[in-house]
């Protein structure tokens, strides 16, 4: 499997509304304790190092992918 670098997402807005909603209410604390546990829950389903650690790669030389 390679990482996926095409928008692969449907209905983009309503995922953003959903992340939005999440941590709505939040301190900033809290909203990086979501995200940290977000991050590892897709992680685990993706469960694969070599996409892992490539999208680790990207997220660190893009900004904004």
């Amino acid at each position: 499997m390679t990482l996926i670098r095409t928008p692969n997402i449907g209905q983009t807005d309503a995922f953003y509304q959903a992340l939005i909603d999440a941590q709505r209410d939040m301190s900033e604390e809290q909203a990086n304790m979501f995200s940290t546990k977000l991050v590892l829950i897709m992680a685990n389903h993706i469960g694969d190092n070599a996409v892992l650690n490539e999208a680790i790669a990207l997220a660190k030389s893009n900004p904004v992918v």
